[in-house]
């Protein structure tokens, strides 16, 4: 049995990983010798929809390598019976002009890093390995982030894609979102108000959206998928009453804001009002995540 344990499993670009190889085994092990393997690597991938229209995606398009780092940590000989423990360090250094983007994992675009150890072996014998994932943060922001609070008011007046708005009912919901621009460690705050509704109000939710945008010369797709959605409020809600909104940001569904030339990570958050006639409401705000 072998366990491949990292020490600080969220890194900073630029920090140090380090941990131990623990190997335990009943009797003696011979092998060829043990090496660690580190990779960083951007996949990205079309959606459904999308693979008919950019034909030259998928040979355009490659697994984008952002580090690639192997080291022997152990020559050929052979290992006592028992639990033998091995450390191991690696700086977390990009190649070239390569870019260490923080670990996020989406839906059509997946960051990830990893740690695999090999244990070569006779011919006779399997080689073992076993892998896991760190977690990468990227560097603080330099500087303060600039609050940018945005007021709303969702009425049928201010409704956009309504084919007959005549056949709305009534109703005016005001609210406000404390900062757009959000440290992803914070949660989004706000506060909703439902000044009136001639039909009943059923649910009130907050759904948090990705937007994936990949592709090469030919074009780009862009999707948008839900990550998370939170319910704020349930039944008929009292008019004039403050509803506060607050969501937290989930770990590795979500990363800072990014833009480069394959791809786009960007995050919105979409407030929806359901009436008891099944009206279905929405108003979108796109939203700019950063680590500060």
């Amino acid at each position: 049995m072998k366990t491949l344990t990292v020490n600080n499993v969220c890194i900073l670009t630029a920090e140090i990983v380090s941990g131990v190889v623990v190997i335990t085994s009943k009797d003696t092990v011979h092998h060829q010798g043990i090496s660690l393997t580190m990779e960083g690597s951007v996949n990205l991938q079309l959606s459904a929809k999308s693979v008919g229209v950019f034909e030259a995606f998928y040979n355009s398009v490659k697994p984008i390598q952002l580090i690639s780092c192997n080291v022997e940590i152990s020559k050929q000989g052979k290992l006592p019976s028992g639990k033998t423990e091995i450390p191991f360090e690696f700086p977390l250094q990009m190649k070239g002009n390569k870019v260490l983007y923080e670990t996020y994992h989406g839906v059509f675009v997946n960051i990830q890093y990893t740690l695999k150890c090999d244990i070569r072996r006779s011919l006779l014998a399997k080689d073992l390995t076993k892998s896991c994932e760190f977690i990468v943060h990227s560097l603080p922001q330099k500087g303060k982030l600039s609050p940018s609070p945005v007021d709303f008011t969702i009425a049928p007046e201010t409704l956009q894609n309504i084919k007959e708005r005549a056949t709305l009912p009534k109703f005016r919901i005001k609210g406000r979102l404390n900062s757009t621009n959000c440290v992803i460690t914070q949660p989004l705050t706000g506060v909703l108000v439902v000044e009136s509704s001639e039909v009943p109000v059923k649910s009130i939710e907050l759904q948090l959206v990705r937007v994936e945008t990949c592709g090469c010369a030919e074009g780009y797709a862009r999707d948008a998928t839900e990550i998370q959605n939170i319910q704020i409020a349930e039944g008929d809600v009292c008019r004039e009453f403050p509803i506060p909104i607050y969501m937290v940001f989930p770990r590795l569904f979500t990363c800072p804001t990014l833009e480069t030339t394959n791809f786009k990570i960007e995050f919105e958050v979409n407030i929806v009002i359901i009436l008891q006639d099944d009206h279905l409401i929405t108003e979108n705000f796109p939203l700019k995540l950063c680590r500060n």
